[in-house]
């Protein structure tokens, strides 16, 4: 569903990722693992279409900037961007037009979910920092994606809405979309991960898959600190 193949990107000298390159399967959820400026958040912009690169990057085999993997893609960012004079209701519906899909009740099921159908009416510059949160992962999720990108997803979220949102990684799974979490709170991840990409300095310093016929020679955890404190390469 996902491919990148040779992705470099740079803001004047400084390299900010240095040729990257994987892929993720239909059904798999991904996880980018890394410090602080570790490049995670460049390269979700880049798979995002929002930034400028050096190398590829498709989506269901359409080149990531083109009309048709953007109706595959849903991207959560880390800061929720919302509209201050558009209410909860407005933003699904705004979402929904841009799409051009018909409300068949999923937007409505995704609000209750999160606890934002009772404040269907409130306008985006009245919501918590928590409650744009959840209501940026309901604006994302509303057109039905094949690929969900969350960057840092549980910042800010309380605790009912993290159980939420951990169950509904494992549904979309089920269903057959592809997922990439970007976090740093390796805690919030380590049950459900399939392939997990640690970064360092722009690069994939080492990346471990979890299949449960293969036993882990270390923790997922035992190896971030052994590369993110110990500066080593596996």
């Amino acid at each position: 569903m996902l491919n990148l193949q040779h992705v470099t990107k740079r803001y004047g000298k400084t390299l900010a990722n240095d040729d990257i390159s994987f892929h993720i399967d239909p059904g798999e959820i991904a996880i980018l693992l890394g410090p602080n400026g570790a490049g995670k958040s460049t390269i979700i912009k880049c798979i995002a279409g929002l930034l400028r690169f050096q190398g590829t990057i498709t989506i269901g085999g359409h080149d990531n900037k083109s009309r048709e993997a953007k109706s595959l893609l849903a991207y959560i960012p880390e800061t929720p961007a919302v509209y201050d004079l558009l209410t909860i209701s407005e933003h699904l519906e705004f979402i929904r037009r841009a799409y051009r899909i018909q409300d068949d009740g999923y937007g409505q099921q995704l609000l209750e979910r999160f606890e934002l159908a009772d404040k269907k009416d409130k306008l985006g510059r009245d919501l918590s920092k928590g409650m744009q949160q959840k209501l940026s992962i309901c604006c994302g999720l509303v057109h039905r994606p094949k690929l969900l990108i969350f960057d840092e997803p549980m910042v800010g979220l309380d605790p009912h809405a993290i159980k939420e949102l951990k169950a509904l990684f494992r549904e979309q799974k089920d269903l057959g979309a592809s997922l990439l979490i970007s976090t740093h709170m390796i805690d919030s991840v380590e049950d459900y991960w399939d392939v997990t990409h640690i970064m360092m300095n722009g690069r994939f310093a080492a990346t471990q898959h979890n299949r449960p016929e293969e036993t882990q020679a270390q923790s997922l955890e035992d190896l971030f600190f052994a590369i993110t404190e110990g500066g080593r390469r596996v």
